[in-house]
């Protein structure tokens, strides 16, 4: 028998009318949806953005993978989510897994494509890509993340913010992804580049409690809270070369 495909779906960062043209098809034809949750009593962001386009005889599964930096726990979800989707596959079903933003962008889905594989070799996978968070995020603040030869890096956020530090330093666009509780050290980081008017910072872009802030000073006396939908987007100086 032949196995079936998995496609990986990205669903974009919130807004529903920003998954692709494509992925609302190929979601519709499969029976069998995978849906990723950080714990087992959440529901899936992913599933609730893209609801409207499931098909009408879909079977909704859902897999945990909990916010966790055990190596040892995270394999043992990713092990037992790939046995789940092999499953499906080995008798000759489609599936689609969906995730947040672009399925090959700090994704579950990179992992879960691993573990599949050796599970049952010769797996097939089709990613269908999403709209990214960050894209979503320069969107709603007006904030042109790459111009002319500018360099752009991407950064996600961890308890060492050095890396971003040094990215800050080094010039161009700096993308910082999933800042969460670590907003605050953030913060200072920007501000000790003196680069707090160059940035901006966006929360849950396209879902309840979106937030675009253009000045950073107003976080601090906000003290805003913020989960790992967040964004940091800063222009970190450097010469712009026109195309």
């Amino acid at each position: 028998m032949k196995h079936g495909v998995l496609y990986g779906i990205g669903v974009g960062p919130g807004d529903p009318e920003l998954m692709t043209v494509k992925g609302a098809r190929v979601l519709g034809g499969c029976r069998h949806v995978f849906v990723p949750k950080a714990r087992s009593d959440n529901g899936s962001i992913a599933l609730a953005i893209a609801g409207r386009y499931l098909g009408p005889d879909c079977r909704v599964h859902e897999l945990v993978f909990p916010m966790s930096a055990d190596r040892g726990e995270l394999s043992h979800h990713w092990t037992e989510a790939a046995k789940s989707v092999a499953e499906v596959l080995a008798a000759g079903e489609d599936a689609s897994f969906l995730t947040l933003g672009d399925p090959l962008l700090y994704s579950t889905y990179i992992y879960l494509v691993r573990y599949l594989r050796e599970q049952l070799p010769g797996a097939e996978a089709i990613t269908v890509p999403g709209v990214t968070a960050f894209s979503a995020a320069a969107a709603l603040a007006e904030f042109p993340v790459g111009e002319g030869r500018e360099r752009v890096v991407i950064v996600p956020a961890s308890d060492d913010l050095d890396v971003f530090a040094e990215a800050l330093a080094a010039g161009g666009t700096v993308i910082l992804m999933k800042v969460g509780k670590r907003l605050p050290a953030v913060l200072d980081r920007i501000e000790k580049a003196g680069l707090l008017d160059r940035a901006v910072f966006v929360s849950r872009a396209g879902l309840d409690g979106q937030k675009v802030e253009t000045d950073l000073r107003n976080l601090r006396r906000q003290a805003v809270q913020t989960d790992y939908l967040s964004i940091v987007l800063v222009h970190a100086g450097g010469e712009q070369t026109k195309a």
